[in-house]
């Protein structure tokens, strides 16, 4: 880092390279475009290009990373006022030439798959529907697996603040899924 804010790019590279999945991955799982993502990742790095001189070393490297990257993606929420647009929820095509496979005797049963990708699809849309800062927080929290005290530091905000916003968007997925619930 401190051979980066030097200005050299040899160095800066290394960081990209070692960052490049974890910023790509989150901005995916905010965003849910691929388009998108990768232009925000991009945009994101350029950010921390330009930021490299106010970095402070008291703070983790990988902390303030996410912040960017928060920023990044919450002010592409606001520029274009529109929802994340839903990936493929199959991400193979299908190819005519590719052998016919059997079915495997102990695999799931056709409508519990139908209802697993069912419920996928519902969880996908309950997710679209959360708040940036909400998706945000669970995100960090739940798929990057950052500490409470972790995720107030990339948001800027209290930790009772990460709490609720969690809270929230944890209940609000409840409410939002309430159909999809197993009966009994």
């Amino acid at each position: 880092m401190e051979q980066a804010r030097r200005g050299d790019a040899e160095a800066f590279r290394t960081l990209v390279d070692r960052y490049y999945r974890k910023v790509y991955g989150m901005t995916v799982g905010m965003v849910r475009n691929q388009d998108d993502a990768l232009e925000l990742t991009q945009e994101t790095f350029l950010h921390l290009h330009r930021a490299l001189g106010s970095f402070r070393f008291s703070a983790k490297f990988s902390t303030w990373l996410y912040r960017i990257v928060t920023n990044v993606c919450i002010d592409h929420f606001r520029r274009t006022r529109r929802a994340p647009q839903q990936l493929p929820l199959v991400s193979r095509e299908e190819d005519e030439t590719e052998p016919i496979e059997w079915p495997d005797p102990g695999a799931e049963a056709p409508d519990q798959a139908a209802y697993r990708l069912e419920l996928r699809g519902a969880l996908v849309w309950a997710f679209d529907r959360l708040s940036a800062h909400h998706r945000a927080v669970m995100v960090l929290r739940d798929v990057e697996g950052l500490s409470y005290e972790e995720i107030a530091g990339v948001m800027g905000c209290s930790v009772g603040t990460v709490m609720s916003r969690l809270h929230y968007a944890r209940k609000r997925l409840q409410q939002l899924l309430a159909p999809y619930r197993p009966a009994g």
